[in-house]
């Protein structure tokens, strides 16, 4: 049992598959944890549970991130804590349905949990990082980030502004002393698959990690300060290649007069 006590962690969207291994995993390391999901049968199970093999204090909070009446109820959660030291922005929703045959409204609650909600929790707890001048931000992304071709586009546009988000946070904060991690999973042995339609088994087993492995990566990754962590990709110098030439780009993008290639001859 890890007697070192590193804060709490709150950890949303964590009654069951990722969210419930990061559970395990952080209390295993010495965070307290506050669990947040909708379902709280199973949020007390797994917090009696992983009180009795760890000794870690687990807090339970029930609550829908769709909802923002639920919603406001983490966020003042996460003002008002002083102990909090790690938020996990696990919580989320996906489809591979094809863009034109997808629910707008479900389009929506997509948008609202994936990005509003991630936004708002991020907001509530980097002030008080920033003013205890300690903190930390782990963000699941997804590989759709970086290729929003696979499944549906609105997700993939959903997990691409959690990468950009987490990116941009990190630019201001790690002088600050804060932490911010994107993790990008490439397909995952969790539910997602099977509420959305299309049973795991389905799938290549080839490209499908179980989710135990997914996270126990992406946490040494974030031991390593990792910015954006890949648990699948196995030849890291082709996102080192492709974040070179994002950042060369960069410095391109932005002139007074347009590219040649737009200007017109008469």
């Amino acid at each position: 049992m890890n007697q070192t006590h590193r804060g709490t962690a709150l950890i949303t969207g964590a009654s069951s598959g990722i969210g419930a291994i990061y559970a395990d995993r952080l209390a295993h390391r010495g965070y307290n944890l506050i669990l947040v999901a909708r379902n709280r049968e199973r949020l007390n199970a797994l917090a009696d549970q992983i009180a009795s093999q760890t000794g870690r204090e687990v807090e339970v909070l029930v609550a829908d991130l769709n909802d923002r009446a639920s919603l406001a109820t983490v966020e003042a959660k996460l003002k008002q804590d002083a102990g909090i030291t790690l938020l996990v922005n696990n919580a989320g929703v996906g489809t591979h349905t094809p863009l034109l045959e997808s629910d707008i409204d479900k389009m929506t609650d997509l948008i609202e949990l994936n990005v509003t909600a991630l936004t708002r929790l991020s907001y509530a707890a980097v002030p008080g990082f920033v003013a205890r001048g300690k903190g930390a931000l782990i963000n699941i992304s997804s590989i759709v980030s970086i290729a929003p071709e696979i499944l549906n586009g609105v997700y993939g546009g959903s997990k691409a502004f959690v990468q950009a988000f987490s990116q941009s946070l990190h630019h201001e904060l790690a002088a600050k002393g804060i932490q911010v991690q994107a993790v990008l999973p490439g397909a995952t042995a969790t539910d997602f698959w099977a509420n959305g339609g299309l049973p795991l088994e389905h799938l290549p087993a080839a490209i499908v990690m179980s989710a135990d492995k997914m996270v126990d990566a992406a946490l040494v990754g974030f031991d390593r300060n990792e910015l954006i962590t890949i648990p699948s990709l196995h030849v890291l110098e082709a996102w080192q290649a492709y974040e070179a030439a994002r950042q060369t780009l960069s410095s391109q993008l932005s002139s007074n007069v347009p590219a040649q290639r737009y200007v017109t001859v008469d």
